[in-house]
């Protein structure tokens, strides 16, 4: 097959948990496909060693964590962010698509995710000045080359500091981002508020939600816009007099310091004349999606709309936070998928929209995508013992949405599919459940029977083990 020529450095750039981590010779994160849950079990009893000192700012503490490469695999880590795919199926199709080479014109940036994205952008921009700089001078005609940025979720943030806060913007000729929370996610401050409980005694949980609370990173995907309800209306998290308990004050002001920094300095690029267009945000639509949040005691209660209006997104991610500060929703530099958060990138659509913007010229021939687009939810977590509920809403754009017959194929560790014709409710919502589960990491995948499973919207599930009190709940 004929690969598709990129002259440029591709670099692509992980979002938080997606780096393994390595602790004096062993490897203390780094699920592979099939251990995802025994690897969340193993890294809840490792917390001590990696939790973060308090003033640690953007810093690195010296603790002896280093990354190593980015996660292959499903990894999750309940309390911090859910269940999202790995990354070898991606980096594989870029390699196979276009004429990418490691060590030469194509950079996996593994990276801390605890730390602080002010830290990792600095680390990004040291090895995108040195693999850019080996690249140029490799050939004559690579003189000129500049690099292109595919950043998953967390990592938008990272690439976006170095585009705009670091001078990567001069070298840059475009920064995609897939699924990032350019105004953060209500689901990061739900894990820090909330917290997350592991079993009837719960322990190693108090453990990791201690761990949580202490990353810059988490504080970092915090809202940036006002999604907490109050007598005033909607406030921001660090607008809530007395603070927000289990939210430290000093990271969540710095991480609002951090988001003004790279929407101060993008729209001064701008109005200096820059393009409007160096970040394309690749936006998850029309999946239910926690948007804003009430406060009751010492915790959140989730909300998927926001005065009112019901405005979707990945699944975690809203819609409209998906968007740099700098692109309007409506300005067609924009692209969208009906597709899940975890499952972003492997999307058939998310992949046609980065070979258009990485190959010379697009393809011929396109995909039609889901005749019925559909919004799918299935919890982030369940206990074995209980059955895994699925939800289906099909897009009411089209005629027949309410008469449909849809189906969903569940996927786990022992990778045998199982299949359910979901039960129509009426109104365009469909439900089904599995039952008689295994811990582990799981895909249901949800389309119309009359479309091609191509176009269908996965959805990821962590089941946990509920032996010896060992399950998790929030």
């Amino acid at each position: 097959m004929r690969r598709e020529s990129i002259d440029d450095l591709v670099v692509v750039v992980p979002g938080i948990m997606g780096s393994r981590l390595m602790l004096g010779g062993r490897e203390v994160w780094g699920p592979s496909p099939t251990a995802v849950w025994q690897a969340v079990r193993t890294f809840a009893g490792s917390v001590r060693e990696l939790a973060l000192p308090r003033d640690i700012g953007d810093d690195h503490p010296g603790d002896g964590v280093v990354p190593t490469g980015l996660v292959p695999g499903l990894h999750a880590l309940p309390g911090v962010w859910p269940l999202t795919d790995g990354y070898d199926t991606l980096t594989s199709w870029l390699r196979r698509e276009f004429t990418l080479r490691p060590g030469a014109n194509f950079l996996e940036f593994a990276y801390d995710w605890r730390l602080s994205c002010r830290y990792n952008a600095r680390r990004l921009a040291r090895r995108v000045d040195e693999a850019l700089g080996r690249w140029r001078a490799s050939a004559p005609e690579r003189a000129d080359a500049r690099v292109r940025l595919i950043c998953h979720s967390m990592g938008g943030l990272v690439g976006r500091y170095y585009v705009e806060c670091l001078g990567g913007a001069e070298v840059t000729r475009r920064l995609i981002t897939l699924g990032t929370p350019h105004r953060g996610s209500v689901g990061a401050l739900d894990s820090l508020v909330s917290g997350v409980r592991l079993g009837r005694r719960g322990p190693r949980a108090t453990q990791l939600t201690g761990f949580a609370r202490t990353l810059p990173s988490l504080h970092q995907l915090v809202p940036d816009y006002a999604c907490l309800e109050s007598h005033r209306g909607l406030l921001k998290p660090r607008e809530v007099a007395g603070g927000l308990p289990g939210v430290d004050p000093a990271l969540l002001k710095d991480a609002g310091t951090f988001h003004a920094e790279i929407r101060d300095a993008a729209l001064e690029r701008v109005g200096r004349g820059g393009s409007d267009r160096l970040c394309l945000p690749v936006v998850g639509v029309r999946q239910p999606t926690v948007t804003t949040a009430a406060l009751e005691g010492e915790l959140l209660w989730l909300r998927d709309t926001i005065e009112g209006r019901d405005e979707g997104g990945d699944g975690r991610v809203p819609r409209f936070a998906a968007y740099p500060a700098e692109v309007a929703p409506d300005s067609g530099s924009a692209r969208t998928a009906f597709a899940t958060h975890g499952a972003l990138k492997a999307h058939i659509g998310v992949r046609e929209s980065l070979f258009d913007q990485l190959a010379p010229a697009p393809r011929v021939h396109r995909s039609t995508g889901p005749a019925y687009p559909m919004g799918v939810r299935v919890p982030e977590q369940s206990p074995a013992a209980e059955p895994l509920p699925v939800e289906a809403r099909a897009s009411g754009d089209r005629a027949g949405s309410d008469e449909l017959a849809v189906r969903a194929e569940l996927t786990g560790p022992d990778g045998i599919p199982r299949h359910r014709t979901l039960r129509n409710l009426g109104g365009g919502h469909y439900s089904g459940r599995f039952t008689d589960l295994q811990p582990g990491a799981y895909r249901v995948t949800v389309h119309a029977a009359g479309d091609a499973a191509a176009g269908a919207v996965t959805a990821l599930a962590l089941i946990s083990d509920d032996e010896n009190g060992d399950t998790w709940h929030k």
